[in-house]
């Protein structure tokens, strides 16, 4: 291996010349299919990608590559000419920029260049000078597609001090067979290429020197070129099943230096070049893209009809370029070829004997071009047979905000479009709201307060101070915006037949779920069932639903009985209180409890009951507290994670520095139990087996839940190698009144 002393004397191409006499030029029907606005085609391949690599300079001409996105689509379309989409990481973009949109399962890649036209929020706007489509040769080489390799080991014995030394950072490298690589020109362009290899893409040389094996391609160059007039750089490298990202920025030069290009050798066949990077910062983080991205989860992204078909996009790009250049394939010739059946097959086949030639040349065995294509059909395969993991959001408008007291307004939900359909649930279950809120993905679970059936959700927010969510809700959210809804979950219900007598016991927000199970045994003419609820509010103006209550048991006054708890007039609502007034019912023997709020509350009645010698089994409560967002205290290395079903392994995952359990499961297409994902609702209640964990606090999780060994994995992050079991526990609380 190179050392430090030897990395320094390599031989390093200073001229376009040098370059040119070993890359060559590119064919013009490389650089003729190069178009100046997104047409159709580019449309269709951004409708579909969940995930780009983009390259840009902040203020300070800091250079960054990363991954944006998270969900197909993510890109906004404003014009064939501009861009925008969500980037909320460090540094205020400036100047040239440049991505490359993947596609779950392709191998061709669109390329897009540009520059930022301006910034809102967290959003960027990109001026668009150039798009194309890219071959699918550094994919293929990388086998970004196929099922993950084996665990790497990374190199021994680095020598030198430098950023590579960091934790966690040589054995990312040495399982990553992917990576983006951004580069600038000394004229205002930029450009952001994908560089694939078998196992590692790049290696370390010594602490700080990283060498990138530059093999044959389209020869285009762009990268070598832009080197020559601005060595600054930044890559961000992947490996498959993993939702991490190595970050890496510094200073690259191209080397044809024949001993360090035959130690990269394939078969015997040594890279044409190499780039050498000079490493001023390496970091492993966690990726919210890539979280959400999904991209190794069989049947992730269907339902958004036929991905497109890069070939054909090609093939217009070519006949668009053509038209406007002299000296390429007629136009009209290209276009007369594109209207020929089944054509684009033809050049697919084409194209994938050229794939495979080529890179066996350059010592790849087992090529297999068609494996994006063949991936693709394993993805609808597993979708249609009920594999893989289907994401269960349902688009949703807001149809009216309503207005219940002067923190308290509920949303009117119905689908987006034209196909309607019911909200099934049992009374007293939740749904888990998502939204974007400057850039980010938020979540939040809120009990329906309407009866089941309808094609209207009915949810109801209370404002929490500083509460992230519920803040959006009362100051931003407005008729015809649109969220995504999750659900229902919860154990708190009335079940498939409501008892015929429930006791509802609520405070604050916990009405929410009891007005469900009010409105749906009213709702049945055929019930006979007698319903009380004791309420307590802060003040009468807080009373949620006092309208509809007060209706209600007038039009019910042999069902319904609403008793209200105003604490500023009557004081807390203790277990004496609720015992004298449970009392003063005389519930039958066959009544069933229902108790939502704080942990006072909870408190409360439980002893009461106790008191009365109510039988737990006919008791059913849950219990709220504020959310909490990530964990504090964790590890800043990645550490493994082994998850079981009821003792039987169901799979491995990496959880990167920072990330939570559920997150790194979800990324590498864990079957994670989970719903609110804050620590709220308790759906991703599992076990932990063996390690440690750090967990946000506070959350759902009851005292005995923890003396068992419980966590919830969506608030807590691993301190160590751990060992999961998902198995369905008995079912436990739910908080409400989330953020």
């Amino acid at each position: 291996m190179q050392q430090a002393s030897g990395a320094s004397a390599l031989r390093r191409l200073t001229t376009v010349d040098e370059v040119t006499a070993v890359i060559g030029r590119p064919p013009s029907v490389v650089t003729l299919k190069q178009i100046s606005a997104l047409d159709a085609g580019c449309r269709s391949v951004l409708a579909h990608s969940p995930v780009a690599a983009f390259g840009y300079r902040d203020a300070d001409g800091t250079s960054r590559t990363t991954f944006v996105g998270g969900t197909p689509g993510f890109t906004r379309i404003h014009s064939p000419t501009r861009i925008s989409f969500s980037l909320p990481g460090p540094g205020e973009q400036h100047g040239p920029v440049s991505l490359f949109f993947l596609l779950p399962g392709v191998g061709e890649i669109l390329r897009v260049n540009g520059s930022v036209a301006a910034h809102r929020s967290a959003r960027t706007a990109v001026a668009i000078e150039e798009a194309y489509v890219h071959c699918a040769q550094a994919v293929l080489r990388s086998r970004l597609w196929q099922p993950p390799a084996p665990k790497a080991e990374p190199i021994a014995g680095i020598s030198g001090d430098g950023p590579l030394r960091r934790p966690g950072v040589a054995e990312f490298l040495a399982a990553a067979p992917f990576l983006a690589l951004s580069t600038w020109d000394s004229s205002g362009g930029s450009d952001t290429s994908p560089r694939g290899d078998r196992s590692a893409v790049a290696r370390i040389l010594d602490g700080r020197t990283l060498v990138i094996a530059d093999r044959k391609g389209n020869k285009r160059a762009d990268t070598l070129h832009n080197l020559l007039q601005d060595d600054r750089l930044s890559l961000a490298a992947l490996v498959p099943g993993r939702s991490g990202v190595l970050h890496v920025r510094g200073r690259g030069a191209v080397t044809d230096d024949p001993a360090l290009l035959e130690t990269m050798a394939l078969r015997g066949m040594p890279p044409h070049l190499a780039l050498l990077v000079d490493v001023e910062d390496a970091e492993v983080t966690g990726s919210d893209a890539l979280v959400r991205a999904r991209l190794w989860i069989p049947g992730a992204h269907l339902g958004r009809g036929p991905m497109p078909d890069m070939m054909a996009v090609a093939g217009k790009h070519l006949a668009a370029g053509s038209a406007e250049a002299d000296g390429g394939p007629p136009a009209f010739l290209l276009k007369a070829l594109g209207a020929i059946p089944c054509l684009t097959r033809l050049l697919r086949l084409v194209a994938d004997r050229g794939y495979r030639s080529g890179l066996q040349k350059e010592g790849y065995e087992d090529i297999e071009p068609g494996a994006g294509e063949r991936r693709r059909g394993f993805l609808r395969r597993r979708a249609t047979n009920g594999g893989g993991t289907q994401d269960p959001l349902r688009e949703v408008r807001v149809a009216e905000v309503r207005k219940e007291t002067p923190s308290a307004v509920t949303l009117v939900l119905e689908d987006t479009g034209g196909n309607s359909r019911p909200f099934d649930f049992r009374p007293g279950q939740f749904f888990t709201l998502v939204t974007d809120i400057d850039g980010r993905p938020v979540r939040r679970a809120y009990s329906a307060s309407s009866a089941p059936g309808s094609s209207r959700l009915e949810v109801t927010v209370k404002h929490v101070a500083g509460g992230h969510f519920s803040t959006h809700v009362h100051q931003s959210l407005r008729v015809g915006d649109r969220l995504a809804v999750r659900g229902p979950s919860g154990s708190f219900h009335t079940g498939q037949k409501s008892p015929d007598e429930m006791v509802l016991v609520a405070a604050g927000s916990g009405v929410t779920p009891m007005m469900s199970m009010i409105r749906t045994q009213l709702a049945d003419r055929s019930a006979r069932g007698r319903i009380a609820l004791l309420y307590s509010s802060r003040s009468e103006d807080e009373i949620i639903f006092d309208a509809d209550l007060t209706r209600l048991a007038a039009d019910h006054p042999d069902r319904l009985s609403v008793t209200h708890v105003l604490t500023r007039r009557d004081g807390r609502l203790d277990a004496d209180g609720v015992r004298r007034w449970v009392t003063g019912l005389s519930p039958g023997r066959d009544a069933h409890y229902y108790v939502c709020g704080p942990e006072p509350l909870m408190n409360a009645v439980q002893g009461a009951l106790s008191g009365l010698e109510v039988p737990d089994k006919r008791v059913h409560h849950e219990r709220y507290t504020s959310g909490a967002v990530g964990a504090g205290g964790a590890t800043t290395v990645p550490q493994e994670m082994a998850v079981e079903d009821n003792g039987r392994p169901v799979g491995t995952a990496v959880v990167e520095a920072g990330q939570t359990l559920l997150d790194a499961g979800l990324a590498s297409g864990l079957p994670m139990p989970h719903s609110c994902t804050v620590g709220n609702c308790g759906e991703c209640l599992v076990r932990l087996r063996s390690g440690e964990v750090t967990q946000n606090e506070p959350n759902c999780l009851t005292a005995d839940q923890k003396a068992d060994g419980y966590v919830l994995a969506c608030v807590s992050c691993p301190l160590s190698k751990v060992s999961l079991d998902i198995a369905d526990p008995s079912p436990i609380d739910r908080v409400d009144g989330a953020q």
